[in-house]
């Protein structure tokens, strides 16, 4: 059910400077300040989104989890250091409630990245591409997303929050609640068994260089 507050919809004419930090605007929040709610939602509802997006693969399905984690992101900022960085919080948040209803709806990993792959991230495309390679390099992209699909579960996060959120070591330390040492030995693994299976999709005759 969507929850009607104001930080999910806000206002774009009642937002605070645009260069005030994360943490003063979290400040601000916990003293009653709609306008540094509203802000701070607007800089993150993307990225909180396109998380969701992309380790659910349906647009619907996303965007109740981005709406359930930014209201429950305001609901513990009590809890959060003002100090640190906000987005691996937040991040952290948006897991949690995608896991929860991947396990509620007994969904599939296969089945989000089995369709056109513009159903969940058309942002990837390059409008500069060569009409020419438009089909392979579209072929390519879904074998990609196929075979990210197929990656267990701890492995498609890592690779999703490292190489599309470009979140750092330590930031994914933080969301995953691991540390930066078992980050970069869980990314190489993922980042091998990732390229084992797009190249089993594209079969012996694919580029080892292709870029998707």
């Amino acid at each position: 059910m969507m929850v009607s507050v104001p930080m999910i919809v806000p206002s774009p004419a009642s937002a605070p400077p645009a260069t005030a930090g994360d943490g003063d605007l979290v400040r601000r929040c916990r003293a009653g300040d709609r306008e540094a709610a509203d802000a701070l939602a607007r800089r993150h509802r993307r990225g909180a989104y396109l998380l969701a997006l992309q380790l659910l693969g349906d647009p619907d399905d996303a965007l109740d989890a981005a709406q359930d984690s930014l209201l429950r992101l305001f609901q513990t900022l009590d809890r959060y250091d003002d100090s640190q960085p906000l987005r691996p919080w937040l991040f952290s948040i948006v897991r949690n409630r995608c896991r929860d209803l991947l396990r509620r709806r007994n969904v599939r990993r296969s089945e989000p990245l089995d369709g056109d792959e513009q159903h969940w991230r058309p942002e990837l495309v390059d409008p500069a591409a060569d009409p020419h390679r438009d089909v392979e390099r579209r072929q390519v992209r879904r074998h990609l997303w196929r075979a990210l699909a197929d990656l267990p579960a701890e492995h498609r996060e890592i690779l999703v929050l490292r190489e599309y959120q470009d979140l750092s070591y330590e930031e994914i330390a933080a969301v995953l609640r691991i540390p930066k040492g078992t980050v970069m030995s869980r990314l190489h693994r993922a980042r091998k068994q990732l390229a084992l299976r797009v190249r089993d999709l594209l079969g012996p005759t694919a580029s080892a260089g292709e870029e998707p």
